[in-house]
C-alpha cells in the first residue's frame, strides 16, 4: 500500500488532477537516507537518472534561483551568469535552503515554491517519460509523468543550463 503524504506539492498535483506515486525513502535516526536511492528506483522500475534535482543558488544581486535538472549534468555557471545577467553566482548555504524554499535540503521540489523564487528548467527534463521529484517532506519522493511536471513549470525559464 502506498504511504499517504500531505504536502503543498501533493496538494498542487491533486488540484491539477495529476497522477503521482509516493516513493518512501527509508531514513536513519539522524534523518539521512539509508538506502541508495538509485537501487530503490530501479527496484520500482524507475530510471534513476530521472530524478529531478532542485539546485538553489544565489546571485550577486541577492536574488535566489532554483534550477530543475534531471540526469547527471552539472550547472554551467558561466552560461547561467550570462543568462541571468549576474556577475556572481554561488550555491545557496545549507540554512538558506529552507528559508528561501520552505523545504529542507533533500526534499526540495521544483514546484509549489514561493512566487519570488525564479525557477529555471533545464532541457534535460524533456528527456524522461516519468520523473521523480522532491515531495516537500524528507523521506518521500514523488514519481509523475514528465509532461505533467513540465506543464506545471510552464511559467519557468526553459533552456540548456548544464554541462553533460
Amino acid at each position: 500500500m502506498e504511504p499517504i503524504l500531505n504536502s503543498a506539492v501533493t496538494a498542487l498535483l491533486q488540484k491539477h488532477n495529476i497522477a503521482f506515486e509516493v516513493i518512501e525513502i527509508v531514513l536513519s535516526e539522524d534523518k539521512k537516507p539509508i538506502r541508495n536511492l538509485e537501487e530503490l528506483l530501479v527496484a520500482k522500475g524507475l530510471d534513476p537518472t530521472s530524478v529531478v534535482r532542485s539546485v538553489l543558488f544565489r546571485g550577486g544581486s541577492e536574488q535566489f534561483y532554483l534550477l530543475a535538472v534531471a540526469g547527471g549534468g552539472r550547472a554551467d555557471w558561466g552560461l547561467l551568469r550570462k543568462q541571468l545577467d549576474e556577475r556572481k553566482l554561488r550555491m545557496a548555504e545549507f540554512d538558506e535552503v529552507p528559508e528561501v524554499t520552505g523545504y529542507v535540503v533533500g526534499a526540495v521540489p521544483p514546484i509549489a515554491l514561493p512566487a519570488n523564487l525564479k525557477v529555471m528548467v533545464d532541457a534535460s527534463l524533456h528527456h524522461y517519460e516519468t520523473v521523480v521529484i522532491g515531495s516537500g517532506v524528507l523521506g518521500f519522493a514523488l514519481a509523475l509523468k514528465g509532461v505533467d511536471l513540465l506543464t506545471l513549470l510552464a511559467g519557468a525559464e526553459d533552456g540548456e543550463f548544464v554541462k553533460v
